[in-house]
């Protein structure tokens, strides 16, 4: 509430958490990256296959 005292916190501990979660690096970000762009090359692939490549053949 407001007027209650705040909590006791060590500092320092929260610092090394911080410090191995920034070690560990950014492999979420990277496997979303990954993700989303495999699922874009797919949609072009099948675009291509689908759409484009089978008006081309048309005589």
């Amino acid at each position: 509430m407001i007027n209650s005292p705040l909590p006791s916190s060590d500092r320092s501990k929260q610092d090394e958490s911080v410090h191995v979660i920034v070690r560990a690096g950014p492999q979420g970000a990277i496997a979303v990256a990954g993700v989303a762009t495999a699922i874009v090359v797919g949609l072009w692939f099948a675009f291509y296959l689908l759409v484009y490549l089978p008006r081309v053949y048309v005589p």
